[in-house]
């Protein structure tokens, strides 16, 4: 059975770990912080010392840290995987990056014949915890091919969307600008339907019974119904983050994207207002200005 490794031992870290000690591989995983080193020995998995640790110690490295700097340094880093790890082995970058900072690590990894596979993943934290993911996987077919068992573990519907490591996370990046599209879309309706009196209730069961369902519509409006903006798994940083991303790489394709913008503006306000605060938090800019708020 393989070894597995994951740096980077947050919400999302956390929870593939778990799945990963489920699905019976040797986990091991790193993190700065000790508390969640202990969460995982509690789960079956073992606790690494620092990164180096890692590369020397398991066959498949996940990388699941914040942003492209983190992975460049946990990768290239003087101790990080590029010098610990054996030719033959695998890292798998997970995290949401710029494809460009992906891009950066293939030359060093080729050059000691370690395999790299590009795929952020969509989900959020209940999708890492049931392992549901949906993981967008660029790289070499017979690289992809050979860790299926592994990303199986963690995800549910697992794409390979090319061989051009990039590849992964450009289409992140698509994904995203929808996402955050669709959470500013909600929240616009949601603080109209208040302001004009419409019942939250009506809202909710209106709204979830039609053609715009899905589990995020869903999820969404009950966290802002409910008032619940801290700690649900899902921090508006990280999704401010990602439209940054995408709107990087719109400017660099040369694509109009006026609502993805106006969600990257909104996501701006909601971060400076509510910097500790959940994604669902940015309703409340918009209750502000209409002296309004969305509930049952």
């Amino acid at each position: 059975m393989k070894t597995v490794g994951i740096v980077g031992l947050g919400d999302m870290g956390l929870a593939m770990a778990k799945n990963l000690v489920k699905a019976g591989f040797d986990t091991s995983g790193f993190d700065l912080r000790d508390q969640r080193k202990t969460m995982l020995v509690e789960a079956g998995g073992n606790a690494a010392e620092s990164v180096a640790d890692i590369g020397a110690t398991t066959d498949v490295v996940f990388v699941m840290v914040m942003n492209g700097s983190q992975v460049q340094d946990v990768v290239l880093g003087e101790q990080g995987l590029l010098a610990s790890m054996d030719p033959g082995k695998t890292v798998i970058v997970s995290a949401t990056i710029q494809p460009a900072e992906i891009q950066a690590l293939i030359a060093p990894l080729e050059s000691k014949g370690i395999h790299l596979i590009d795929s952020p993943v969509s989900g959020g934290r209940f999708g890492a915890e049931a392992g549901t993911l949906a993981m967008m996987a660029a790289a070499k077919k017979a690289v992809f091919g050979a860790q299926q068992d592994v990303l199986q573990a963690v995800g549910e519907h697992i794409f390979h969307v090319g061989e051009e490591i990039g590849g992964g996370q450009m289409v992140k990046a698509t994904l995203q600008g929808l996402i955050g599209c669709t959470f500013t879309a909600l929240f616009e309706s949601l603080v109209l339907g208040a302001k004009a009196g419409v019942d939250g209730k009506t809202m909710y069961e209106v709204f979830t019974a039609s053609a715009v369902r899905s589990p995020l519509i869903d999820d969404c409006m009950k966290r802002i119904m409910d008032r619940t903006f801290k700690d649900t798994g899902s921090q508006i940083t990280t999704v401010y983050k990602d439209l940054g991303i995408t709107m990087a790489m719109a400017r660099e394709q040369g694509v109009a994207m006026f609502t993805t913008s106006t969600a990257h503006e909104l996501f701006q306000s909601g971060i400076s207002l509510f910097p500790e605060e959940d994604n669902w938090s940015v309703v409340k800019v918009l209750e502000q200005l209409a002296g309004v708020e969305v509930h049952w």
